[in-house]
Order: C-alpha cells, then sequence, then structure tokens
C-alpha cells in the first residue's frame, strides 16, 4: 500500500516486481494488480541503512521507511497456492526482516485511484504508511479478502522480528515540509530556462 505524500486520502495498492542491482540497492517496478492486465504505475527504489545514512540531508525528503509496512502485516509476499504455508511463512518472513531497516524513494507515474486511463501530468512522490489506523480499512480488507492473506495474523507472526527506529530525514510528511506542520514535498512542474545545446542557432 502507498499514499500520495501530500494526501493520505490518496491511497493504492501496489504490487512490487524487484530486483536486487547489489547488496545494497533495489529496484522495484510497481504495478496496480497481479493480474495479466496489470497497468504499470510507479518505479520504487530501496536502498540500505548505510546508503540512507551517507544520503545529503536535502535528498533525504523524498525516502520513506520500511519498518511499519513489515511489522504491521500489510507488506506480504504472496505465493503459488500450491506452495505448504510454512514455506510461504518462513520464506516471506526471511525476506521481509532484511527490508525492515531499508529505505524507499517511490514515483508513481500512473495515477489509477484519480480513473486515469493513460499515464497524466508528472510524477507524483509516495510514501509509506508509518502508524495504525493510516491506511484505509475497506482498501486492506478487500485486499485480504483477494489475496487469501490475514494482515492481523501477519503482525502477530512478525512481533519477534526486531523493530527499526526510522532514521531522521526520512518519512518527512510526518514533520511537515522543512519542519512547517501540515505540508509536504510533491512535485510541481513550472518553466525553466531552456538552455541549447549550441547557443548560436
Amino acid at each position: 500500500m502507498n499514499n500520495k505524500s501530500n494526501d493520505m486520502t490518496r491511497q493504492v495498492e501496489a504490487h512490487h516486481y524487484c530486483a536486487h542491482v547489489n547488496e545494497d540497492v533495489r529496484q522495484c517496478l510497481i504495478y496496480d494488480s497481479g493480474e495479466a492486465s496489470a497497468r504499470l504505475i510507479g518505479v520504487e527504489y530501496v536502498i540500505s541503512e548505510r546508503l540512507f545514512d551517507g544520503l545529503p540531508e536535502e535528498e533525504k525528503k523524498y525516502w520513506h521507511s520500511h519498518n511499519y509496512e513489515v511489522k504491521s502485516g500489510q507488506l506480504v509476499m504472496p505465493m503459488p497456492s500450491l506452495t505448504p504455508s510454512s514455506v510461504v511463512k518462513s520464506a516471506e518472513k526471511l525476506a521481509l526482516e532484511k527490508l525492515v531497516p531499508t529505505y524507499g524513494k517511490t514515483w508513481h507515474l500512473w495515477q489509477v485511484d484519480k480513473g486515469d486511463t493513460l499515464p497524466m501530468g508528472p510524477a507524483q512522490l509516495m510514501m509509506s504508511f508509518t502508524g495504525d489506523h493510516q491506511v484505509k480499512s475497506s482498501l486492506l480488507l478487500n485486499r485480504d479478502q483477494r489475496l487469501g492473506v490475514d494482515t492481523e495474523k501477519k503482525r502477530i507472526e512478525r512481533q519477534d522480528i526486531p523493530s527499526h527506529q526510522p532514521h531522521p530525514g526520512a518519512d518527512h510528511w510526518q514533520e511537515g515540509a522543512d519542519g512547517k506542520e501540515g505540508t509536504a514535498w510533491q512535485v510541481k512542474m513550472e518553466p525553466t530556462k531552456f538552455k541549447r545545446a549550441n547557443p548560436t542557432l
């Protein structure tokens, strides 16, 4: 689940397909479902705690933490229906435990929640949920029923996964853009000076 960084009423179900660039970096394509007809709606870059700590402060405001997504049970890894539940539980827990201390930078290109039939306008910066009662219960219930998962059960199963305190700079919307309560960073298109490759032309 993702929400628009400056509008928590804009929440979407997000299906990530990720590859490891190296030990510290993953890159993910995001679709609006797991079906063959799914639309590619965005991308997410996931980096280790070590890389996040080395980012300039100006850059950190674009990144969100993953601790709550994992510990709450919201983040799930659906597997083929014939896979034994014990195998699913073990594999999922092991993979997500490694995700807890990471940070993500997510851009949505297709605003499907608005009913757009094509990718329209500029990319939108997205954030993750960081606490209870932020995600729409109907959205989560619909997801659970469709995928045959139980978010609350997963929350309980993950209690022994060590928690990670998100570092300052991430999840900027909680403190506000530059500390200004009630504000958040988001893309805004504006005219800029055009530079020619050959100034004489």
